[in-house]
């Protein structure tokens, strides 16, 4: 298993680190403050951003997360993780080289499972970066962890499918550009288990779909992009909405949230970085009881134990990238499970010592830190609790010794 960066990977690292020294970093203070300017903070997308947009397309440094595409780079999953983690140190970064969630796992699943049509309609303009979607999967009323609880009924009439249902912290929904939801829901109650549900392209415009309210995070509101309670009554669209057939909702979802996984780690140990860097320069600076906070031998122990929490996290998320390149997704569920908990607690870890290495600094809106951590701990149960991927990890795990057992007897 060979983690050496390849001279291509090697190059697209520093061009990436280039541009987000040059023109991420600098400009995140802008950002926030065209933002601040706008009357509705949903109703446009600062100009800062569409320029930065423009300049990362004209460089190349765009759709940098499809693997073996004729529409992507063309990067594995392991060449793309290193500049995933770049794009990770900044809130800003992500969409700026259309590598943003939850677009990315929108374009993977029209790639992998739409039609021609439907990729001509929907993923063409999201590959250009001119529109933005929303996925609607999690509702209020159910456990969505499960996502065989799904209540929203997909029913078919004549030519057309009539959807009705209730869904939330659908991202992306706020975005003045959003023009598509990808809706799972069930097609067929009375069908085995996990082929009841069925997913399809509603644009936003249909009539019947209502964006109720826009949900904010731990205060935080994610404007312009943000997370939407959704009400689709009555909602009518073609059956050639449907992706794939009827019944693959769940498969679809798998398929779809397996690389979402990862490229979530991929960004979190981006944000441990930064967390840390923006740690090592603050106790280097900032002196207490007659010496630099650097001295102390507790701060010292918080970046040693984040150095290597760090660490860890990177190995295993590198060895799920190359299992998933080598052997599939689905042969490496077990890595993506652990690396999906692991992850967000880690930089849960790292973040949270910077705060502590900040003071009162560290929970404001001067430094990155506070949205950073944010972000980590709605991590914990996005695209799936810690709890549901323990059970997983636990279950493949017995399974190796219950085969065992059987092969003895």
């Amino acid at each position: 298993m060979e983690f050496m960066y390849s001279e291509k990977v090697q190059a697209l690292q520093a061009r990436v680190t280039q541009f987000m020294e040059e023109f991420i970093y600098p400009n995140e203070t802008l950002y926030e403050e065209q933002l601040a300017a706008q009357k509705d903070r949903f109703g446009a997308i600062p100009p800062i951003k569409l320029e930065l947009m423009q300049r990362a397309k004209e460089a190349g440094l765009w759709n940098l997360f499809l693997p073996d595409s004729t529409y992507g780079a063309g990067l594995t999953n392991l060449e793309y993780a290193p500049l995933c983690e770049i794009m990770g140190r900044s809130a800003l970064a992500p969409e700026v080289f259309n590598c943003n969630a939850p677009d990315t796992g929108n374009m993977e699943l029209l790639e992998r499972y739409g039609t021609e049509q439907q990729k001509k309609q929907w993923l063409e303009p999201l590959l250009e970066g001119t529109i933005r979607s929303c996925f609607s999967m999690t509702e209020p009323d159910v456990a969505s962890s499960d996502a065989t609880n799904v209540e929203a009924s997909i029913v078919r009439d004549g030519d057309e499918y009539v959807i009705n249902g209730r869904k939330w912290w659908s991202s992306g929904a706020g975005d003045p550009r959003c023009t598509i939801s990808i809706v799972m829901g069930k097609t067929n109650p009375d069908a085995p288990r996990h082929e009841q549900q069925s997913m399809i392209l509603v644009p936003m415009d249909t009539p019947g779909l209502k964006i109720e309210r826009m949900l904010p995070v731990f205060g935080y509101d994610d404007a312009p992009h943000g997370h939407a309670e959704i009400t689709y009554t009555n909602v009518r669209v073609p059956v050639s909405n449907v992706i794939w057939e009827e019944g693959k909702g769940f498969a679809i979802a798998q398929g779809r949230l397996g690389p979402g996984r990862i490229h979530h780690c991929m960004r979190l140990i981006g944000a441990a970085e930064r967390a840390l860097e923006e740690m090592c320069k603050r106790v280097e600076a900032r002196v207490a009881f007659g010496k630099p906070l650097a001295a102390q031998g507790i701060v010292q122990t918080w970046i040693a134990e984040s150095r290597m929490e760090i660490e860890q996290a990177r190995l295993l998320t590198l060895k799920a990238a190359y299992m998933m390149d080598t052997v599939g997704n689905k042969a490496a569920k077990q890595e993506i499970a652990m690396i999906k908990a692991v992850a967000p607690q880690m930089a849960l870890n790292v973040i949270d010592r910077a705060i502590q290495a900040f003071g009162a600094k560290g929970v404001s809106d001067d430094t990155p830190l506070a949205f950073l951590w944010v972000q980590a701990r709605t991590l914990r149960f996005a695209d799936g609790p810690d709890e549901v991927h323990k059970a997983q990890i636990a279950k493949l795990e017995l399974r190796k010794y219950a085969t065992q057992k059987a092969s003895v007897n």
